[in-house]
């Protein structure tokens, strides 16, 4: 047994405990002080991780234990290279979050802090799970604290109309993914990830179960045209469940696809399943973008933009696994879309402090109402613009590579495809250009401007991190592709085997 990865499933778990039963006043602390002792032992597990493993030894940390022989399910976790990056992701940036709460003055502090340490353990077992059912199982526990996060402490009085929605979706596409599961269990020996692998199932069999569990993921990521949730929800979540929304929860499905859905549904995936999962992908790219453009919200901005940019990703995972299928073996749009959701969920958090800073300053999510803060926030233009320009994909930003990876991915798969996903790389600088343009240089308002201040402490202490992320992992990104090339190659090399 490991136990370091024993300790990193369960120190969130305590620690949400802990912290529910802590005084009101010092909570924000517990929790902050337990997400840093999390980040501190993601980082040793790192020190002493093989970065080129050979493809039939991709596990590093592992436990199994028996669990239920009635219904062939064990306790069974590792991690191999996607589960590292996804796990160096959530335990980054959980300390992050919970730091730029720190400014806040928010109601019932021990259950909120609370909650964001139990939504770390779901997405710790989520990342780590090794069985069908344990993978079911984490999900939905991950669904529970973030709606009440987004329904206790959202913004206006539409938040919970908004979060029941997020909740009916995402638990019916749960629903939906668990009943695929079972269906593929009924054709395996068991629900252990190799079994569910090997399944007895034909090509007909095969396409219904990819839609089933496919489902669930489409509404979690999200996919057009399964989207509606989504924008309603980032906007009037509070700032912090925005930044577990878009920076981590949506990984989930990101992980999902490649962990599972890919390798246990291939016929599906080589006939029309996935070229409509592709050409849905694109589709949505250009939606996306164009509905940014033309928003004023800046957390709408924001919120299409991570579908535009999500879009991307599926397109170039699905276009690596069809490629392969085909008989051209390449990991490059699954590398490419993970090297991507690394740097997403860097910049889409920084993305929503720096609204959340915004709104601080001009009491409005109107663009149009705002203008000159560059004048008297000097510190927090240079942050906002490097995380901006991370967003964009300019060269040596983290940003960069991801796309242009995924880009060449999609090419390989089809010319036209690749142009008109290709378009993202000017749709995003015009609608992140103008969100930057009328925030920090428009003409503002004398009476705003002249009370508006820079950034405090905390402000600056998460949005300096931010930006360290955006340039170091722009500048070194190939520890990134040699950590999850190793479990790339496991999954797709299952394909044509």
């Amino acid at each position: 047994m490991s136990y370091l990865l024993l300790t990193l499933l369960l120190l969130p778990l305590v620690g949400s405990g802990l912290v529910f039963a802590w005084k009101n006043a010092s909570a924000k602390y517990v929790a902050l002080a337990i997400a840093i002792v999390q980040m501190l032992l993601t980082f040793y597990a790192l020190s002493d991780f093989d970065f080129n493993p050979t493809v039939d030894s991709v596990l590093q940390y592992e436990i199994n234990q028996p669990w239920s022989q009635f219904i062939k399910s064990s306790l069974h976790f590792g991690i191999d290279g996607m589960s590292m990056l996804l796990l160096l992701l959530t335990n980054i940036l959980t300390p992050l979050i919970v730091l730029s709460s720190f400014n806040e003055d928010i109601n019932y502090r021990k259950s909120f802090y609370g909650l964001i340490l139990l939504m770390q353990f779901g997405l710790v077992g989520v990342f780590t799970s090794l069985d069908g059912l344990l993978f079911y199982i984490f999900w939905e526990v991950t669904l529970i604290p973030i709606w009440f996060i987004a329904a206790i402490w959202g913004q206006e009085n539409k938040r919970l109309e908004f979060t029941t929605k997020f909740f009916v979706y995402t638990f019916v596409g749960s629903l939906f993914m668990l009943a695929g599961l079972i269906y593929v269990y009924n054709h395996s020996a068991s629900f252990a990830l190799t079994d569910l692998y090997n399944a007895d199932l034909n090509e007909t069999q095969q396409i219904v179960t990819f839609w089933f569990i496919f489902f669930a993921f489409a509404v979690k990521l999200p996919v057009f045209p399964f989207h509606t949730w989504q924008p309603d929800t980032y906007t009037y979540s509070p700032t912090q469940g925005s930044m577990l929304l878009s920076g981590i929860m949506l990984k989930m499905a990101i992980y999902g696809i490649i962990r599972y859905l890919i390798p246990i549904t291939p016929s599906a995936i080589f006939g029309i399943s996935g070229q409509i999962v592709i050409i849905l992908a694109i589709v949505g790219i250009i939606h996306g973008a164009l509905i940014a453009i033309i928003q004023t919200d800046m957390k709408r901005i924001i919120a299409y933009s991570s579908f535009s940019h999500v879009g991307l990703m599926v397109a170039g995972i699905f276009s690596s696994a069809v490629l392969t299928l085909k008989g051209t073996f390449t990991i490059e749009g699954a590398e490419g879309a993970l090297v991507q959701t690394f740097a997403h969920g860097i910049n889409v958090v920084g993305l929503f402090f720096c609204a959340d800073i915004l709104f601080k300053r001009f009491k409005t999510r109107d663009i149009r109402q705002m203008g000159g803060l560059a004048k008297v926030a000097p510190k927090f233009a240079v942050l906002f613009l490097i995380i901006i320009l991370g967003s964009m994909g300019v060269p040596l930003t983290n940003g960069f590579i991801g796309e242009f990876i995924l880009i060449k991915s999609v090419f390989d798969f089809n010319v036209l495809a690749s142009i008109i996903a290709g378009l993202t790389v000017i749709l995003c600088a015009v609608y992140l250009l103008r969100f930057y343009g009328k925030a920090m240089f428009g003409p503002g308002n004398d009476a705003t401007l002249s009370t508006a201040r820079d950034l405090s402490a905390v402000e600056f202490s998460v949005l300096a991190s931010i930006a360290v992320l955006v340039i170091f992992t722009g500048i070194f990104p190939q520890p990134i592709i040699d950590m999850v090339g190793s479990s790339l190659k496991f999954v797709f090399t299952s394909l044509i085997n």
